[in-house]
């Protein structure tokens, strides 16, 4: 098969700017790989690259190089765009999907809270697959539902402001630890043996369990270091919370300051607790805002100890319960991983304030 000569490209300036912003767009996700491809055989053309050797740079065929190649002397910038394709004509038209969106989002049925595919179908006389096209197309997802809880602390922004400064800078000379308590975690047994997983087949168990009891973990987790310093107690009340400080009190160096993150629980703020604190001048407490326990990073903890042990583990008894939490926290200690804090106290406000407008703005609109 014969080839033609490869036509000539020259740019002008203006062209040369326009075709390597497009494929630096790509390299950053803002434009099509398509887009860039096509800008990039064009640089290299006009470069003096051949048809084989922009292909075989770019891996692709000589025959797309070509033809934009040609496109684009032809028809300059706007020979890269996409021609039309062929096809069916939509039969649903633009005001058809509106209605459907604007129903799905602003109506409720009559015996049900949310719009179904087959309901919503049946209400605007479209197909169930139509509907779910422009769901699928515009995002509207009635059938999720999300939850939320905004602190209603008075000195809500001084608490974030304090707590995240101690997560993004750890004072000199000092340990910053993250306290609390998991309660009530179940000791649980399947009623039947497991089945293991095998090549292709998912591990089994069955529904119901047998419990044997339960435990409460206190745990303090060094924010610099990512050591863990744990504790099982029976119960969860301040003076199981006040062995555990003391607890803590005998493994961290008698020479620092202590800084102690814990949330707003009945049993740190006791008369027995604020007493333990008063009589040691280099412990601080510092309390979380109500309903923001996520600024505390041993919450973090908590969920990956029950993501990796407890919630799909065995346990015939509280000792055997407590044996794998103390076996997890001893891995962990032994290659500790700290979490990292990265975002600054100033955008979390900011954050929060855009939700607060965002959500005012919805129920005005809603009255």
């Amino acid at each position: 098969m014969g080839w033609s000569a490869a036509v000539g490209i020259a740019l002008d300036a203006a062209e040369r700017g326009e075709l390597e912003r497009r494929a630096r767009r790509a390299r950053r996700r803002k434009t099509s790989r398509g887009d860039a491809l096509r800008a990039e055989i064009v640089l290299l053309a006009a470069d003096g690259m051949t048809n084989v050797a922009v292909a075989e740079r770019l891996g692709v065929s000589r025959l797309t190089v070509a033809t934009w190649r040609k496109r684009f002397a032809a028809h300059r910038l706007d020979g890269l765009a996409d021609e039309a394709r062929p096809g069916a004509p939509r039969k649903i038209g633009d005001g058809k999907i509106t209605e459907v969106v604007t129903a799905t989002l602003e109506t409720m049925p009559a015996a049900a809270t949310r719009w179904s595919t087959r309901s919503m179908a049946k209400a605007s006389g479209v197909s169930t697959s139509t509907v779910h096209r422009i769901r699928r197309a515009f995002s509207p997802r009635p059938h999720r539902s999300e939850t939320f809880k905004l602190s209603t602390d008075p000195l809500f922004i001084e608490k974030v402001r304090d707590i995240v400064g101690l997560h993004l800078a750890p004072p000199e000379r000092a340990l910053v630890l993250c306290v609390d308590g998991k309660s009530q975690i179940q000791a649980l047994d399947r009623t039947q043996p497991l089945l293991p997983m095998r090549p292709g087949q998912a591990e089994r168990r069955t529904h119901d369990h047998k419990r044997h009891g339960t435990t409460s973990l206190f745990a303090a987790l060094d924010v610099r270091a990512g050591t863990v310093i744990g504790a099982c107690m029976p119960r969860h009340r301040a003076r199981e919370f006040r062995r555990f400080l003391d607890t803590v009190e005998a493994g961290v160096p008698g020479d620092l300051d202590i800084h102690v993150v814990m949330d707003n629980a009945s049993s740190h703020r006791t008369k027995l607790i604020r007493d333990w604190f008063a009589k040691r001048p280099r412990w601080h407490p510092h309390f979380t805002p109500t309903s923001a326990s996520w600024l505390n990073q041993v919450e973090r903890f908590f969920a990956l100890l029950t993501e990796q042990q407890i919630r799909r583990g065995v346990h015939r008894s509280t000792a055997a319960l407590e044996a794998a939490i103390a076996a997890y926290i001893d891995v962990r200690n032994a290659e500790p991983k700290p979490f990292r804090w990265t975002k600054p106290a100033d955008d979390i406000l900011a954050c929060i304030e855009r939700f607060c407008r965002r959500t005012i703005a919805v129920q005005a609109h809603c009255e």
